[in-house]
């Protein structure tokens, strides 16, 4: 019997350690379980991330692929790199800034690594990017606003510590299902409680002992309701405030007051003061992309970490804490060279672009000088600048908003897509390289804490299928002869990569392979080989024998506490960003208010769960019956069986697409929303493209759409797909 290998689970950024075992014959994975040695998990798994792993849905990819008269069709290794290796050179031809790159939350930090030192110390190119920027990015310029550092600063550790669990714009229950068995289990704690901010009535809501329904959009306006309610209450924490802050007073001449703001939000001042009361307790603040995905995006990142610095929760047991949905979304940000420097390291700033040219031996002229305009503003410049475009371990098609203008985009470049499974963007490329998934590649992942692990592979691949590290080496190999050392080596590169990161916020210096196998998980900063990180910027209590004050939740004295911020100042910084208006407000053509969200047995943009039925839209049962009467008025009338169809189908209509739905009359959709899951490929033709103007990240939670009667021919294909 083949032996079990430990490794990380690379389904979502919880990080849990797995254990696998290949089939006896063939190739695959034959089981999958928590491993107990695991630091992160300590042996518990979710259901979802363990059949994902072995026995996902789709269509796997097992040859090279290359268009010929419009037709996808195999071919030899050789073939396709060389095909690739063309399309791509042709395009440099025109500058650097004609080819763009996109990245994954999917990839080892290897590949991550690898992809990034590829497209900016390679290529040159400023048109690089990864789909972690449209789910995190504002939260990570939230960070780097108040604190000069990406990533939380609590850590798993802190959640049995903290009183009070504020879930916000976030559904760990379905998303994060581990972690929020541990948030779950401190809330149902004496003097403990558990409140979810969500216009929807979620899966993690039902468990909550208070639910606050925001109106969709409306999370800025909440969170300064709070904050005003914080201040007009007299629940600041002063001393924290005027010791380790700046810009507080600055952000108060800015406040609404408490009651206007919560009108703007669409809840109760009870509902406010509910939550302004929690915030004196030791907090936690979680949030996803309820709040991200918006054009407030950063602002409402900012606003939740304002909530804490205004009330002291900067200490070990509670902080913000924003949750991240891709498995290695941090690694990505800390490795890949995509919004800054490995290490983060200042993109622009001189000295540390030396020291990366050095480290990649390219002239420091070839790297660009911004890190570029995001995926939705890289998809905009094919066309103008960019005529070819490398994608790995992502489906645009299916995953960035207003897909409709992505497929043409695409279908008007060069394309090189680098996957393991068939999606919408495979069907548009000039060729296709199929990569290793979970359970074949080696390499090291880091989840949402900032833990670094190792992933390993467990089982053989067929001769059809290379790993995304040593794709990316050889089509390097091609293209930019020297950037690597041939072929591309999973611990040679880590060791690139934390050497690179030496003296910065995110040093992995002290990490190395061997550190991980006695370890299985180090968290950093690890600048040293016996050091690893945990609470940032608290640097604890200062010995004093005459301090007096003593805080409840940590047992430090307040007065005598010490932090320390990579800041100019040294300070956290309070934000001051402004509401701006949502983009697609509602009218009497779109009357009713779209929002996405995840389903608990759904992964991503489907590739690997996906059906062919068409997405489920959860209305509110008013919304329901008015839809129905609709309908009963109109053409379909006279056809008792017609009627129930279109009773049951539905199209949604945004102001650029239209998509079939089945209906779902849901007590906890509130009246006037359309609630559709992000996993299905059709879902995003119909989301817009406006963006927060800082972190370009996408409005994803928000569009007008009305609800019309199905298309006759469309109402009987999903009628016969659903007999």
């Amino acid at each position: 019997m083949t032996e079990l290998v430990p490794t990380t689970c690379m389904r979502c950024a919880v990080g849990c350690g797995h254990v696998q075992r290949a089939v006896e014959q063939g190739y695959g994975l034959d089981v999958v379980r928590g491993d107990a040695a695991h630091p992160t998990n300590n042996g518990l798994a979710c259901q979802r991330g363990i059949s994902e792993t072995v026995d996902p849905g789709g269509e796997w990819l097992t040859r090279p692929l290359v268009r010929r008269d419009g037709e996808l069709v195999p071919t030899t290794w050789e073939t396709a790199l060389e095909r690739a290796a063309e399309g791509l050179d042709g395009a440099l031809e025109d500058g650097p800034d004609s080819v763009a790159v996109l990245g994954s939350g999917q990839q080892t930090n290897e590949a991550a690594y690898a992809l990034g030192k590829l497209a900016r110390g390679g290529f040159g190119t400023r048109y690089y990017d990864a789909n972690t920027t449209l789910c995190m990015a504002s939260a990570v310029t939230a960070y780097y606003d108040a604190f000069g550092s990406d990533a939380p600063p609590p850590t798993y550790d802190d959640i049995p510590e903290a009183n009070t669990h504020l879930v916000w714009g976030a559904n760990p229950a379905a998303a994060h299902p581990v972690m929020f068995r541990w948030i779950n289990h401190s809330a149902q704690q004496d003097d403990s409680e558990l409140i979810v901010v969500d216009p929807v009535a979620s899966e993690t809501s039902e468990v909550a002992d208070h639910h606050v329904p925001v109106e969709p959009g409306g999370d800025l306006d909440l969170a300064r309701a709070v904050l005003a309610r914080i201040v007009e209450t007299d629940r600041v924490d002063e001393a924290f405030v005027a010791e380790a802050t700046d810009g507080f007073d600055e952000l108060c001449d800015q406040l609404p007051d408490g009651e206007t703001a919560a009108e703007a939000a669409g809840v109760s001042l009870t509902d406010v003061d509910r939550i302004a009361d929690a915030l004196e307790d030791p907090t936690l603040i979680y949030w996803g992309m309820g709040i991200n995905q918006s054009v407030n995006g950063t602002a409402a990142s900012g606003a939740l970490i304002d909530c804490c610095l205004a009330t002291g929760n900067l200490r070990p047991g509670s902080g913000p804490f924003s949750l991240t949905g891709q498995a290695n979304s941090m690694g990505t940000r800390v490795c890949s060279s995509k919004g800054s420097w490995p290490g983060q390291r200042p993109f622009t700033d001189p000295d540390h672009r030396e020291e990366v040219a050095d480290t990649w031996d390219v002239p420091v002229s070839r790297l660009p000088d911004d890190t570029g305009p995001g995926p939705v503003g890289i998809v905009d410049a094919i066309g103008d600048d960019v005529s070819a475009v490398y994608a790995v371990a992502t489906n645009p098609v299916a995953g960035m908003p207003d897909t409709t203008q992505v497929r043409d985009q695409l279908e008007d470049a060069f394309l090189v897509v680098q996957d393991a499974f068939r999606s919408e963007t495979v069907e548009l490329a000039d060729v296709v390289l199929p990569a290793a998934t979970w359970g074949e590649s080696e390499g090291t992942t880091t989840n949402m804490e900032r833990t670094v692990s190792r992933v390993r592979a467990a089982t053989d691949t067929p001769s059809g299928i290379k790993t995304d590290l040593e794709l990316i080496g050889q089509l390097a190999d091609r293209l930019v002869p020297d950037l690597f050392e041939a072929p591309l080596e999973p611990k040679a590169t880590f060791e690139e990569l934390a050497a690179l990161t030496a003296g910065t916020p995110a040093d992995l210096s002290g990490i190395g392979y061997e550190r991980l196998e006695a370890e299985v998980g180090v968290r950093w900063p690890a600048p040293e080989p016996d050091v690893s990180g945990g609470y940032r910027y608290y640097e604890g209590p200062l010995a004093d024998e005459d301090a007096e004050t003593e805080d409840a939740g940590t047992g430090a004295s307040e007065a005598d506490e010490s932090w320390s911020f990579p800041t100019p100042s040294g300070r956290a910084q309070f934000s001051t960003g402004e509401a701006r208006p949502l983009p697609e407000p509602t009218d009497e053509q779109f009357p009713l208010t779209l929002t996405t969200g995840r389903r608990p047995d759904a992964y991503n943009t489907g590739v690997r769960t996906r059906d062919d039925e068409p997405p489920i839209a959860r209305v509110s049962p008013a919304t329901a019956a008015a839809l129905a009467d609709e309908l009963v008025e109109g053409e379909m009338a006279t056809d008792a069986d017609g009627v129930a169809d279109a009773a049951e189908y539905t199209q949604v209509v945004s102001r650029r697409a239209s998509v079939t739905a089945r209906v779902e009359a849901d007590e906890s959709i509130p009246d006037g929303v359309v609630w559709l899951p992000i996993h299905h490929p059709a879902v995003n033709d119909l989301t817009l493209p406006d963006v927060d103007p800082r972190s370009k990240e996408p409005n994803f939670k928000q569009c007008a759409v009305r609800l019309e009667a199905p298309r006759e021919r469309e109402t009987r294909a999903v009628a016969e797909v659903s007999a």
